[in-house]
């Protein structure tokens, strides 16, 4: 069964990387590949409750690779971690099938350090359902769910449900589309489409832009035709005096008269 795993792990990564060349370079030369091997060996003694070997054998593991998987992790098949380095999956957290990782990533708790007593026993870590990729440097953190086909931008920093085939990025993480939805679901290295994600952020800070100004062009002119009125103001009151002292005068001279 294991072995079957493993072989199914190589074929991932042959179809996923452009950089591989063949099955053999990635058996013998892929870090994240190596990293699998070592987590479904100890995840093989957690379950039968070996709890400290299966520990050691993930430390021993961490040394060589660079990539931390708690043997208590849940991962599902065809699992794809490139690069790899930094990468850290903790122990309740759960892996659909068809997941890529990318160096970097965490899959992490929100505070273990406080009050750990009580979060013994509990989920802690994330859920990745089938096909999540996750670009380097993301930080995934809590007992959240990253759904079906999602993907999350590199160094995202993600503590919220993420609905499936969409894109999450930024700090705190917000979801984007593709410009095109029927690339969602397809593959983007780094989570990240290539042709650039409308932000509904940044579109709604461009519409408040719009509208801010057309309101200072209405002010403008609203301003020009006051000023206008001014200079145009004292002619006006002038002729009116004038005029006002043509009729006393005529009235005046009348009764004189």
């Amino acid at each position: 069964m294991i072995f079957k795993r493993i072989q199914e792990d190589i074929d991932a990564i042959f179809e996923r990387d452009p950089a591989a060349r063949s099955r053999f370079e990635v058996w013998l030369c892929y870090s994240g590949l190596h990293a699998l091997i070592v987590y479904r060996i100890a995840h093989g003694f957690w379950r039968r409750e070996w709890f400290l070997i299966a520990r050691f054998i993930s430390q021993v593991g961490r040394l060589f690779t660079g990539v931390e998987i708690h043997p208590g992790a849940t991962i599902g098949r065809r699992l794809v971690i490139d690069h790899g380095h930094g990468l850290v999956i903790g122990e309740t957290s759960e892996i659909g099938e068809n997941v890529t990782l990318y160096h970097g990533v965490t899959l992490g708790g929100i505070a273990p350090s406080v009050d750990s007593s009580r979060q013994k026993h509990t989920k802690r870590h994330p859920t990745l359902e089938n096909d999540v990729i996750v670009g380097s440097g993301a930080q995934i953190l809590g007992p959240i769910v990253i759904g079906n086909g999602a993907r999350v931008g590199a160094n995202a920093v993600v503590t919220k449900d993420v609905p499936a085939g969409v894109t999450a990025t930024g700090v705190p993480a917000h979801v984007v589309m593709p410009k095109d939805r029927k690339q969602a679901g397809q593959f983007w290295a780094y989570g990240t489409p290539s042709d650039g994600c409308p932000d509904p952020i940044l579109a709604s800070v461009d519409g408040l832009r719009g509208q801010v100004s057309l309101l200072m062009e209405r002010i403008e002119e609203l301003e020009g035709r006051l000023q206008e009125q001014a200079e145009a103001a004292p002619d006006t009151q002038t002729d009116e005096a004038d005029g006002e002292m043509r009729r006393s005068v005529i009235v005046g001279g009348g009764k004189r008269r």
